[in-house]
């Protein structure tokens, strides 16, 4: 009898242009650039061919822009799911009040509804943004998942190379402290759990995935940046983590970003981004082979499918949000329901 695979879920942070160089600080962010047309299709075309279905995370402001409803109705149209990635792209979304937090996301909601006629029911915080504010709101607006948490050490150092590359203004980097999270991100779970909000069980978290014990990166854009010295060492790290994430029954969940796809020809703008020296043939070689050695070990299915399936667990972890600066970030409330 066959092996069944086991599951892995399989998503893309629909970043636009203008969300990267306002993050970055760089001027002309607010005319709001867009890369939308050249990059969805050039996405859709490569999951079409593979058979394959994911979670595009989308930003309320590029769905609230006529010039982006084209590109953005056919992701649904092609049958994937839509899913809510805040209203302004901002990776200080942890410092909003609870009333800031509700707009942000309803407003995100609206449009992205409009456009696209999906009611998003899985958030993704910008620069993995999270707080207990978040959680709250996500709840009473009746999300089924949250998908926020990047367990890796490497955070601070991520954080400390787009600062030296950065012209950002000192209450500009504070407002960005915290900026692909802290060290202590490290010491969340990597597995599916399910938020614990006032003594009650929550909405489930499904962590993007890195490589199990060590907590370093294991998304597409890592490898790209790795592949960049070497592919072939790129693709055997990658390869190596998704294997570890088998033998340790890591429920994977691999994190794409529309730069995977664009290559220093199509956006000389965001040329220090890493990785962004690679041509868009390059990369689309090096994409082909993750996710052929992502399909050949897991079965891909979307976020909100993965966060069906983690829910029917009878041994899903409970976790009290905890995001108190200098702290660890958690604590397991109890290991089995």
């Amino acid at each position: 009898m066959k092996e069944q695979k086991p599951t892995a879920s399989l998503s893309l942070d629909l970043d636009n242009q203008w969300s990267y160089q306002k993050t970055h600080g760089d001027t002309g962010w607010e005319t709001f650039p867009s890369y939308l047309n050249i990059v969805v299709p050039r996405v859709l075309e490569f999951l079409k061919e593979r058979g394959l279905r994911i979670t595009f995370f989308i930003v309320g402001q590029d769905a609230a822009l006529e010039k982006n409803a084209e590109a953005l109705r056919a992701l649904a149209a092609a049958g994937h799911e839509i899913g809510n990635h805040s209203f302004h792209h901002e990776p200080w979304l942890h410092l909003y009040s609870e009333a800031e937090i509700e707009a942000e996301i309803a407003n995100a909601e609206e449009q992205i509804e409009r456009v696209t006629g999906q009611r998003p029911r899985g958030f993704r915080g910008p620069g993995f943004s999270l707080s207990a504010s978040t959680l709250r709101v996500l709840e009473r607006r009746g999300y089924i998942y949250d998908a926020s948490t990047f367990p890796t050490f490497l955070g601070p150092l991520a954080r400390a190379y787009y600062f030296m590359t950065a012209k950002l203004s000192r209450e500009e980097m504070r407002r960005r402290k915290a900026l692909f999270g802290t060290f202590s991100e490290g010491w969340r779970p990597l597995k599916p759990y399910r938020w614990g909000i006032g003594g009650e069980e929550s909405l489930i978290e499904i962590p993007v995935t890195t490589l199990p014990v060590f907590k370093v990166p294991m998304h597409a854009s890592y490898v790209l940046y790795l592949s960049s010295f070497s592919t072939a060492l790129a693709l055997l790290y990658f390869k190596t983590a998704v294997k570890l994430c088998r033998l340790t029954g890591t429920q994977l969940s691999l994190l794409l970003h529309p730069l995977d796809f664009l290559g220093a020809e199509d956006v000389r703008e965001l040329a220090f981004f890493p990785g962004m020296n690679l041509a868009s043939e390059k990369k689309l070689a090096v994409m082909s082979e993750i996710i052929g050695i992502l399909s050949k070990e897991f079965s891909v299915v979307t976020m909100q499918q993965h966060a069906a399936l983690a829910s029917s667990s009878p041994k899903l972890q409970l976790v009290e949000p905890r995001f108190n600066q200098g702290e660890l970030p958690l604590r397991l409330m109890e290991t089995e329901r």
